[in-house]
């Protein structure tokens, strides 16, 4: 018999639909069959089953906070269970006799690589292995997936680069945040402060707006503007200034230079005219559809994220982690037959029938080359029913196929025109004019513009001047940052550029990974350095504070943390090997632990507080009752409920207040605690279905369950 381990149970259950399954307590049977020949066993993890040990659990006096511990580099990296039940599950089929081969059905990437083979690991069963990497839950591409099995060692440096960088982040993130805390607290700071090795750049760069827009000081200049009447129509041009530039920056300069043009004549002494093609643009990374959904709907990069892992999960698009814009060949075949569904909806059936009939001959789309281990987000031919999504889907879902179906039209063509009008006082008034020829794809994805055509005119065809003003301006800040130019960000390391351009510039590394870099702006939040507001990112003082203690090191560099980013794709390419990789950072911390304490000597860290932040740390958080774990006082520190005791004696219980979407009143939490057992609350949704349950607390597992009603709601 064989077994597959896959990654989340809803994946489990999309792999094994087309095999009819039979579902037992805490597995799934699939019968003989010709991919199973003995039939197999599915079973599941539950995302991160393992974990790193904590530093006690190297050595004893690794527990205490403090400097002279420092540096901490364990001689090997080494992992815990954290989730038991799963566990036991996977771990009970894998020592069995009858299974002859595992199937690693993780998510096909770097971190469903590391998942599965950190749980064999601790298992130590040495049984045959192959990977199942499949880009769709469709039927289809499931069933295709598991004929063409892939050996292990092929994916195996997907997992040395997993391992490596979770090392990398141990080594920086816990020693960087020991010191800088511990330092801090002789500045008289009472507050803990998290460092990472890509968090750290990002907040550096966050900051370096902040004090942007801070030192701006707002100018005002003038243009002086013309209207010109010419012999089929009016249009208007801007004097340019002799550095070649429209702004004067004394009123009095640009109010004579508009006395002395008023009432004239004047001339087109240039005409340059020609043809504007802009393709279409490329399809969805995840990176750009992050920033995109920011933009139009101003979705965090997480809530886009889990969106998209949905409708993954459901086969309703290709594989959502994904950094490449590009398609292989056959998939052309896939986006063929999900238009053919597409068509029959009402909300599509407009931009049919499509001007290519397939992508397969659209080079800007299928580059086979550019394909490493996943292609671009595109629907599947499991076309949903627009009854079938939450708004949030529907929305994003709504995205990825426009963003396909504009592939299948021509470019956007236009003719433009740059026009200079020269009058008797010898000024020179610039133009420019677009005419529309074709829409193309911007048939789909349209835009609000305003028209920018202009009459028809002749080189040396002499016009009147109509009228003459100057418009006074002021120069603008530069713009705060918003959760989707983080993404562009850290793609970009750094340089804020369109999605679409970050998507093919190959000459920069970017930081953290397409499946990162939402959890990067989280955990920016969640620690009080930054917040958003409107969909505008601000730095709190917490975060300026340690911005500036960081200064000048390699913590607040990008282009370091680029450099490595870069060197863990080798390694997860099998290009290049782990260690000398490990060797940098261990040599970057140890770098860190003997220079930044001699360096607070003589600068010392600033205090870190703030109206925003003083706020949050003024006020102790409000007891919520006992810890069921060890007993010690549960806090209400906002978005959860956790023991007190987390630092003294590493006591992990903690309570989200947010559960299933759902928020948790703190009285709920208190009664929870007190009687083993809250209220009925309504409005918890699991995917489309939403429904009411007491939540309640098992002392034999130590976790939160529901205790549902009968009548639950569609």
């Amino acid at each position: 018999m064989y077994l597959i381990i896959a990654e989340k149970p809803d994946q489990a259950s999309k792999l094994a639909a087309p095999f009819k399954p039979v579902r037992q307590k805490d597995h799934l049977l699939l019968p003989p069959s010709p991919e199973f020949p003995e039939g197999a066993a599915v079973v599941w993890a539950l995302g991160h089953l393992v974990e790193p040990i904590p530093p006690d659990g190297y050595r004893s006096d690794w527990k205490r906070w403090s400097l002279q511990t420092l540096p901490m580099i364990p001689e090997r990296f080494e992992y815990k269970v954290k989730r038991f039940k799963e566990f036991r599950v996977i771990e009970r089929f894998v020592r069995r006799s009858d299974i002859s081969l595992i199937i690693h059905a993780g998510d096909a990437e770097r971190e469903g690589e590391a998942i599965i083979r950190l749980i064999l690991d601790q298992i130590s069963v040495k049984k045959p292995l192959k990977r199942l990497w499949v880009q769709s839950l469709t039927p289809g591409a499931v069933r295709q997936a598991f004929k063409q099995l892939t050996d292990d060692q092929e994916t195996y440096p997907l997992y040395e680069e997993a391992v490596s960088r979770a090392y990398a982040d141990w080594l920086v993130g816990m020693n960087a945040s020991r010191l800088y805390t511990l330092l801090f607290q002789q500045s008289g700071s009472t507050d803990v402060f998290s460092l990472g090795r890509v968090q750290t750049p990002v907040l550096c760069m966050i900051d370096e707006r902040e004090k942007e827009i801070e030192s701006f000081k707002q100018e005002t200049y003038w243009e002086v503007e013309a209207c010109f009447q010419a012999a089929a129509g009016s249009y208007r041009g801007r004097l340019k200034t002799r550095d070649g530039s429209y702004a004067f920056s004394n009123q009095q300069q640009a109010e004579t230079e508009a006395s002395a043009d008023r009432g004239s004549t004047g001339r087109v002494t240039k005409l340059e005219e020609k043809q504007k093609r802009i393709p279409h643009p490329l399809l969805y990374t995840l990176s750009s559809l992050q920033a995109e959904a920011n933009k139009a709907f101003k979705f965090a990069p997480k809530k886009t994220l889990d969106t998209a892992q949905r409708l993954y999960t459901k086969g309703h698009i290709s594989y959502p982690r994904t950094d490449s814009p590009y398609l292989p060949a056959e998939e052309a075949e896939t986006v063929k037959k999900a238009a053919v569904q597409l068509e029959q909806q009402s909300n599509y059936a407009a931009y049919f029938p499509l001007p290519l009939k397939s992508l397969r001959s659209n080079k800007r789309c299928v580059k086979p080359e550019k394909v490493t281990d996943h292609y671009a987000i595109i629907p599947t031919e499991e076309v949903p029913g627009p009854d079938k999504l939450s708004p949030d889907e529907r929305k994003l879902y709504d995205m990825i196929v426009k963003r396909v179906l504009a592939a299948h039209y021509p470019p956007r063509l236009s003719d433009t025109k740059k026009v200079e009008t020269t009058v008797s006082s010898q000024a020179v008034y610039a133009s420019s004019f677009e005419t529309i020829i074709d829409e193309g794809w911007r048939k789909v994805l349209p835009v609000k513009s305003q028209d920018r055509s202009g009459p028809p005119l002749q080189k040396n065809e002499e016009v009147q001047v109509e009228s003459v003003e100057t418009v006074e301006k002021q120069t603008q800040p530069p713009k705060r940052y918003t959760e989707g130019d983080l993404i562009t960000l850290m793609k970009t390391c750094g340089k804020l550029l369109s999605a679409e351009d970050a998507s093919v510039l190959k000459e920069t590394e970017g930081i953290g990974t397409e499946a990162t870099r939402a959890g990067i702006i989280q955990t920016l939040k969640q620690r009080g350095y930054i917040h958003v507001s409107q969909n505008n990112v601000y730095v709190d003082d917490k975060g300026r504070a340690l911005a500036a203690a960081v200064a000048g090191t390699l913590l607040a560099s990008p282009e370091m943390t680029a450099k490595w980013e870069k060197r863990l794709k080798e390694i997860g390419a099998a290009e290049k090997g782990s260690a000398y990789f490990i060797e940098q950072v261990t040599a970057f911390v140890r770098h860190l632990v003997e220079t930044v304490p001699k360096q607070a000597e003589r600068h010392p860290f600033p205090k870190a507080g703030s109206k925003r932040t003083a706020k949050k740390t003024a006020k102790k958080p409000a007891g919520a009752g006992a810890c069921p774990l060890c007993g010690g006082a549960a806090l209400d520190y906002g978005a959860f409920v956790g023991c007190s005791n987390y630092k003294k004696s590493n006591c992990t219980f903690t309570i989200s207040k947010t559960i299933l979407q759902k928020s948790i009143p703190r009285a709920q939490i208190k009664k929870l605690l007190s009687s083993g057992s809250t209220d009925l609350i309504k409005g918890f949704k699991r995917g489309e279905t939403t429904f009411q349950a007491r939540l309640t607390w098992n002392n034999k597992q130590q976790k939160i369950q529901f205790d549902t009603v009968p009548d639950t709601q569609k």
